[in-house]
């Protein structure tokens, strides 16, 4: 067994002082996932917050997520041989779209030698973990170094207008996700506790204020956990998307518990979001569905197009109810940034829980079959 240095242990036992969000994926075309559950699941339990999007992932995929889900690191294990490209066009778009700040990290076992990390490096992904800083700083060790190098507040980049949330370009879709934070850090993690500015907190009750006069429907859906609330959320859109020859805009709130140990969540919804991506259109050049297997019904995903659908995920942090503090809050903010629907899953509920329904127009319960006595 490896005798670690006492840098190296202090690393593994790092606990973060700020919320620490990140996206772990496996890159695209690569099908090794198990080295990136372990990592997201340490990652966990030394108290971030992880949005895992599972494996088989493009750049764009995991870029998007980051942005909107406001994140400070990337970890991306990669073992599929394309991994300078893949990680060279990461920090590209990450720097052209508003992400420079989000640091990329990421491994790839002796797949990636010496040379590529080091060019990778200069290039600017935070760090490269080769199999001898595994033998050196242990597994804790590496995501001790991630979580530390990633701790820091957020909230300093939130907008303090109005007007930079509304529409849905880029750049207000992003202010939009920056806003939430300010709104979690200032509300989920305990009043006080992040140091927002004034003009912060009178735009929080603007928000509030404008969002009153929005007429925008809010569905809720909760349920017991498994039940399929994430695949229902996912099939939802798909249809709506379809049907309404997608011309509506839709931001969901997607919400996960938080461990009362760590402090860590688990935010995986997105992995199962398959409908949320900008499509192009059937029948057109730009429709180019190759899968074996895909629904014919299904438009392509098309670079480029015009994204219909904004996500969020929310951890409930100390809240102690399936849904987060800072709910209310955010679902004001997509209203004012002008969505034509606003969907909100919770977390997995019991038969007492329903802290959803008076903050939406429709509640929905999702429920696995034969659950209960047939009496209820």
């Amino acid at each position: 067994m490896t005798d670690l240095s006492a840098d190296f242990k202090a690393l593994a036992n790092y606990r973060p002082t700020h919320k620490v969000r990140f996206v772990t994926a496996a890159s695209l075309f690569d099908g090794h996932d198990a080295a990136i559950n372990i990592m997201r699941r340490i990652l966990q339990s030394m108290g971030a917050e992880v949005i895992h999007l599972g494996h088989n992932r493009s750049v764009d995929e995991v870029v998007t997520a980051a942005l909107q889900e406001d994140a400070q690191g990337i970890a991306i294990s990669s073992y599929q041989g394309g991994h300078v490209e893949y990680f060279k066009y990461m920090v590209d778009l990450l720097k052209s779209r508003g992400g420079a700040h989000i640091q990329v990290f990421g491994g790839g076992g002796g797949v990636i030698v010496p040379s590529e990390i080091k060019a990778l490096m200069d290039y600017g992904v935070t760090r490269i973990y080769s199999p001898q800083d595994g033998q050196r700083m242990g597994l804790a060790g590496m995501i001790g170094e991630m979580v530390m190098r990633c701790d820091h507040d957020l909230t300093q980049y939130a907008p303090t207008t109005v007007e930079a949330i509304q529409g849905h370009t880029e750049k207000s879709w992003r202010a939009l996700a920056q806003l939430i934070t300010g709104l979690e850090n200032e509300v989920a993690a305990g009043e006080a506790k992040a140091a927002l500015s004034k003009p912060f907190k009178a735009l929080a009750k603007d928000i509030q204020a404008l969002a009153a006069t929005k007429k925008i429907p809010v569905l809720g859906i909760t349920g017991t956990g498994g039940a399929g609330k994430s695949s229902l959320t996912d099939e939802l859109i798909r249809r709506l998307r379809l049907d309404q020859n997608d011309a509506l805009r839709v931001a969901v709130i997607s919400i996960d518990p938080s461990r009362r140990k760590s402090g860590g969540a688990l935010l995986g919804d997105r992995i199962r979001m398959n409908a949320i991506g900008p499509w192009g259109k059937v029948g057109s050049d730009t429709d180019m569905r190759s899968n074996s297997g895909s629904d014919p019904t299904l438009p392509a995903p098309q670079s480029g197009a015009a994204a219909r659908v904004f996500m969020r995920s929310l951890a409930t942090r100390d809240f102690g109810s399936e849904i987060s503090a800072a709910l209310p809050d955010v679902i004001a903010a997509c209203k004012v940034a002008g969505f034509d629907l606003i969907i909100v899953e919770t977390s997995g509920i019991g038969q007492g829980d329903a802290a959803i329904v008076p903050l939406v127009d429709v509640p929905m319960y999702v429920m696995t079959p034969e659950f209960g006595a047939a009496s209820q």
